[in-house]
């Protein structure tokens, strides 16, 4: 008879039942949820001087909860947004066994109750469209491997991907005949993106006769670049135009900025904020609405607009008892 006040049989049942099966969240998301487990667990064992797998669910207290967010921030150096992530998987956590075990309803509402740190919204850094013009004739196309750079740079610039999503790109979700690309996202969630004549031109010329199941984007020994492997690439191109390109030299620039550049550059062209919305994939507005509370362009537009007389327009079962282990498997 399984023991259901046992922290560690709702967190099995909330990572293999939940986040996988019912919910269907994405690979980083769930990481997510094991890294804090990982921390947390070890954590409340030292403070109740218990072993973990013998930790309750009444263990994991608001009181003790706090706690670890000071701890996090304090000694482990984490910042406000990462506390407030861990802090957000402790909430989903709670939720779910608040939702499936009536004698923790109490429980979870106190959890629930430790709020999210407010902190400084950091402004979103973006480049300027001579900037992306640099940055795309940065790789030399004489070279295979400088064709495939160029593919690349401008196939996340076009497409606003991010890096996980056209790193997993292949052949066949390019339609030629549409001019778009599929893209699948976060929770497996697929979207279809348009592609420019000049990015559908430099695609086909990488892929060749390469079939349909191939990666788009491949390494020198044939395998499919990795998260990694772009970050390098982008970050050695941006080194490489630092000298000449003076208003680079305080930018941080990694693929995803060239997303937020995307983004940015469809809101001063005018294009619907839903649109974009789509464009990305994000699942809320409100993400998206970031990018129009940041541009300061398209703020003076609206101001101009305003000053002519014009309205702008609108689980599987378990058996082990070793919590720790199990996490650290995922």
């Amino acid at each position: 008879m399984v023991d259901q006040t046992l922290a560690g049989y709702w967190i099995r049942r909330f990572l293999m039942e939940y986040a996988t099966s019912e919910r269907n969240l994405s690979a980083n998301t769930c990481a997510s949820y094991r890294d804090m487990l990982v921390l947390l667990l070890p954590y409340a064992a030292k403070r109740k001087g218990l072993a973990a797998d013998t930790l309750s669910v009444t263990d994991l207290s608001a009181e003790l909860v706090r706690s670890f967010l000071v701890y996090l921030e304090r000694e482990r150096q984490c910042s406000t947004a990462t506390r407030n992530q861990r802090l957000a998987s402790i909430h989903a956590l709670a939720r779910f066994i608040g939702e499936h075990s009536p004698q923790h309803v109490d429980w979870c509402a106190q959890i629930r109750m430790v709020p999210i740190k407010k902190s400084m919204t950091a402004s979103l850094t973006y480049l300027e469209k001579s900037e992306v013009d640099s940055l795309l004739a940065a790789p030399d196309q004489s070279s295979s491997q400088g064709r495939r750079d160029h593919a690349l740079l401008l196939f996340l610039y076009n497409s606003g991907a991010r890096v996980s999503e056209a790193t997993s790109v292949r052949i066949g979700d390019i339609d030629w005949h549409s001019k778009s690309v599929r893209i699948t996202g976060k929770g497996n969630k697929q979207r279809r993106c348009p592609l420019w004549a000049a990015t559908l031109k430099h695609l086909r010329q990488l892929v060749g006769e390469r079939p349909a199941e191939a990666h788009v984007f491949m390494n020198r020994r044939g395998e499919p670049l990795t998260r990694y492997g772009v970050h390098t690439l982008v970050e050695r191109y941006v080194a490489k135009l630092r000298s000449s390109v003076p208003s680079l030299q305080g930018k941080r620039v990694s693929p995803h900025i060239i997303r937020h550049t995307t983004a940015s550059h469809l809101l001063q062209a005018g294009v619907d904020i839903n649109t974009i919305r789509a464009w990305l994939g994000h699942v809320s507005l409100d993400t998206t609405n970031i990018y129009a509370e940041t541009d300061l362009a398209t703020k003076k537009r609206a101001l101009a607009t305003l000053a002519r007389g014009r309205a702008p327009r609108a689980i599987g079962r378990w058996n082990q008892p070793d919590v720790m282990a199990f996490l650290r498997a995922l």
